[in-house]
Order: C-alpha cells, then sequence, then structure tokens
C-alpha cells in the first residue's frame, strides 16, 4: 500500500483518521501502532513478525540500558546498545544484502551457492536506523526510555513515515508520543501539506518517469533524448522522493505530531556539500549524529570518516556496486570541496557555482539510475554523442510534448513558486476581506490538485515509488 493509491486514499486513511479521533487520548497511540501494522502487512503479511520482534526487543533494550545508565553500570549499558546495534544491523544485513554477498562470493571464488531471493521488508532501511537511534538516544540521556510498549510500538511502526521517511530520531519525537494537542488548525495544515506531496508525487514524479522510460539511452537514442533522460531522472526522484515526505509530514500532522523537514531545494546548492545540507536531510543527519561524530568527526581522520559514511551511504540506499560507487563517487567530491576546491569556489561566480553542482549531481543520477554498468556507460556516452545516431532526432518531439512539464518541474524545485505565494499573500493583506480571498485561493488550487491526481490515479497503470525498494 502506497500513499498515491485509491486503496489508501479512501479506505485506508478515512478508517484510521476514524478510529483515532473518536478514540480517548490514551488510547490513540495504541490505534496507530494497530494501523500501522495493518498498512505494514498489506503486501507482505509475514513480515509483520519482523516489525514486532524489532519492537520487542529494541523496547527491552531500551529498558536496560536506561537502568544500566541509572545504576551507573555505563559498561553493560555499552554492551546492551551494542547488543541492539548487532540484532538491528544483522536483521537489515541478512534481508537486503544476503543475495549481494553470495553474488559476490560467487564471482570471487567460484562457489555457486543459491539466492535467497527473499523480498526486501518494505522501509526496513528507514525503520532499522529509526530503531537503533532510540537505545542510542537513551544510553547518552537524551531521551528517557519509552516504558508503554504500545507507544514505542507506535514509533517503530508508525505509517506516515515508515516506507519512504523521513528518519525521525527518538529524542526528537519522545514527547509528543507521551502527550501530543491535536488541532483543526494542525490538522488543516496537515490536509494542505499532503495534497502538496500528492500533486508532486502522481502530477510530476510519474510524468518525469514516463519522460525517463522514453528517452533513456538505448538503441534509438540521441544527445538530446539522453540529456532529457537523466534530466528527468533527476525530477523523478526528486518529486517523488520529496513528495512522499511532505505526505509523511503532512499525515503527522493530522495525528499531532512534527516531523522534521526532510528537503530544502535541493537543487539551488552551489556546492555539493550544500546539495547534500538540503536532499534527504534526515538521512544526513543521522550519518551525521551517529557514524561520522563518533568516528572523530573533523578532529580525527575527516578524510577516513568521509568516506566511511559515504559507503556506507551508498549501501543504505541498495546491494548493489552502482551504489556502492555513488557513494565513492561523492564522498570523493566532498573531500575534493573540502581540501581543494574550497578556495577556488570562493571566487567562482554563482551561476558557474549552480552549474557545476547540476553536473556533478546529475552524472551523479546515471550511477544511481543504472544497476547495469554497461547501460549506465551507454547512457554515459550517448551524452556526448559517442554511440548515438543523431544529436537531436527523437528529442525534439520529448521536449516539445513535454516542455511544459519541465518548466514547472523547474520552477517546483525552486523557492520561487513559494516566494510569489508570499507575495500574493502580502498583498491581499493589505484588503479587508484579504485573508478570506487567500485562503478561496488556497481551497481552489488544493482541489485541483486532488481533481487531477485522483484523475490520473484512477486511469494510470504507471505509479511506481522509487524509495520504496530502501
Amino acid at each position: 500500500m502506497v500513499f498515491s493509491g485509491l486503496m489508501f486514499l479512501f479506505r485506508f486513511l478515512p478508517a484510521v483518521l476514524l478510529a483515532y479521533y473518536i478514540s480517548p487520548k490514551r488510547y490513540r497511540n495504541a490505534v496507530l501502532f494497530f494501523f500501522s501494522l495493518i498498512f505494514y502487512a498489506w503486501g507482505e503479511p509475514v513480515y509483520v513478525c519482523l516489525m514486532l520482534f524489532s519492537t520487542v526487543v529494541d523496547y527491552i533494550h531500551g529498558r536496560l540500558v536506561e537502568k544500566y545508565v541509572e545504576q551507573g553500570q555505563r559498561t553493560k549499558a555499552r554492551l546492551t546498545v551494542a547488543s541492539s546495534v548487532v540484532i538491528n544491523l544483522a536483521l537489515l544485513g541478512f534481508f537486503k544484502y544476503a543475495d549481494f554477498l553470495i553474488q559476490v562470493i560467487h564471482q570471487v571464488t567460484g562457489l555457486s551457492l543459491a539466492p535467497l531471493n527473499l523480498p526486501l521488508p518494505v522501509g526496513i532501511s528507514f525503520y532499522t536506523f529509526q530503531t537503533m537511534s532510540y537505545t542510542i538516544d537513551v544510553y547518552r540521556r537524551e531521551a528517557k526510555a519509552q516504558h508503554n510498549i504500545l507507544s514505542f510500538g507506535c514509533y517503530v511502526a508508525m505509517f506516515p513515515q515508515l516506507i519512504a521517511g523521513p528518519i525521525v530520531r527518538f529524542k526528537t519525537i519522545a514527547g509528543q508520543l507521551l502527550q501530543r494537542r491535536e488541532s483543526v488548525d494542525q490538522f488543516a495544515a496537515g490536509v494542505e501539506r499532503f495534497t502538496i506531496g500528492l500533486g508532486k508525487k502522481v502530477l510530476l514524479a510519474n510524468n518525469a518517469g514516463l519522460l525517463w522510460d522514453a528517452s533513456a539511452a538505448g538503441s534509438g537514442a540521441t544527445v538530446l533524448s539522453a540529456w532529457l533522460g537523466i534530466l528527468a531522472f533527476g525530477f523523478q526522484i526528486y518529486f517523488d522522493f520529496s513528495g512522499y515526505s511532505d505526505m509523511a509530514i503532512g499525515l503527522g500532522k493530522m495525528f499531532g505530531f512534527e516531523f522534521l523537514e526532510n528537503f530544502n531545494y535541493p537543487y539551488i546548492s552551489r556546492s555539493i556539500t550544500e546539495f547534500w545540507r538540503r536532499w534527504h536531510i534526515s538521512l544526513g543527519q543521522w550519518f551525521r549524529e551517529y557514524v561520522y561524530i563518533p568516528l572523530g568527526g573533523n578532529r580525527r581522520h575527516p578524510l577516513r570518516n568521509i568516506m566511511i559514511v559515504w559507503l556506507l551511504t551508498g549501501l543504505w540506499h541498495g546491494a548493489s556496486l552502482n551504489f556502492i560507487l555513488w557513494g565513492i563517487y561523492y564522498g570523493a567530491f566532498l573531500l575534493l570541496e573540502k581540501y581543494v576546491l574550497k578556495r577556488w569556489m570562493e571566487r567562482w561566480p554563482s551561476w558557474v557555482l549552480h552549474a557545476y553542482t547540476l553536473l556533478v549531481v546529475y552524472f551523479g543520477w546515471l550511477l544511481f539510475a543504472y544497476e547495469d554498468m554497461a547501460g549506465m556507460g551507454a547512457h554515459f556516452l550517448a551524452l556526448f554523442g559517442v554511440g548515438t545516431g543523431a544529436v537531436l532526432g527523437s528529442g525534439i518531439y520529448l521536449l516539445y510534448t513535454n516542455l511544459i512539464l519541465i518548466l514547472i518541474m523547474i520552477a517546483g524545485s525552486t523557492p520561487w513558486t513559494g516566494k510569489l505565494y508570499a507575495c500574493l499573500a502580502g498583498r491581499l493583506a493589505r484588503y479587508r476581506h484579504g485573508g478570506a480571498a487567500l485562503g478561496a485561493i488556497k481551497l481552489i488550487v488544493g482541489a485541483a490538485i486532488w481533481v487531477l491526481s485522483l484523475a490520473y490515479l484512477v486511469d494510470a497503470t504507471y505509479n511506481p515509488f522509487l524509495y520504496f525498494r530502501f
């Protein structure tokens, strides 16, 4: 089940909202936990046992860590944290990386081992990181252990951010699990945010994906179609993932939670360092706080630490060589900016910095998009006319038929739309009924997004979610 599906929009979501708001406040975490398990079990019922196992194991570990810390038994506390981390990483490693390891062993030794072909549990990369942050936060005394197992289960399995984040660290939500105040204004803001995310996903990301599929390098590729293809993939993954993050944040507001932002217009960045402060913010913060700083951060062996973090970042995204190379690729550019390019970049014009960043990012998306190295190489060469039959060719038709979509995606990936809205709100505020007019405009725009999105979903056979496999 995905947020942009009709089953979720018209059956699951109304049911959980009704059950949540008719329940007394003390039972609402339990209601969310119960419905989250249903959400999780929709496609793979057997993996509910895995979710329950993770919940029980980390709940017990958290209580033990708190007990040992309060008693001053730091060694036992550290061993308990280590036990929690090992169990969580073992689960993640088994389900996500076992077949990759089997493939590597076969290629290195020649041993013929049968792959397990296990389906990847939905959201395991996200909730594994969340549960690890729980025991670590309790050990650091940055959060108190959760004594109600149903409330803790709500944190682990909470469906709004289960399948695609943002990665919610326990210390940022611990207080909200204990006490939160739902309101009409907050619920309305949640609906508005969810609507924006739905439009990003259905109207922009899905259509960008169709353009990517139509223009990816192949036998009929041209230089223009190859560039349109990688441009489309970059927009698809941005609007797909940021749209889901918007929907998750909006759903959180509907249930009284405030999740941290996960994207901040990354395509306006003027360096790779800035890009990764704006893209998938929760993942970057997690690696910084729980890996980079414990390794020594900038104080000890920063070159080594950066490369370790980015190797792990690549592996987190997928068990494939292309993701490992993608992580190394970004680690190398971050080191270049930190130790070599920094003094020169300070003198470069803004447009040069922006162009440099976009080129690096989009070449990086080639590594991300293709698990097949040969396909990635062919597309890369096609960008420069190697192995293609023409420069323009079919690309002209693709550009002509998708020009409006491309322009909308360019505008949507910048703060321009927000600035236009702020300008309009400022002008309307001068008039007596300006607030009502602004509310009417927001209602009309939101209704239009819903109508167009639903019209697309009713007739669509193409509704992928790129980060679903992570």
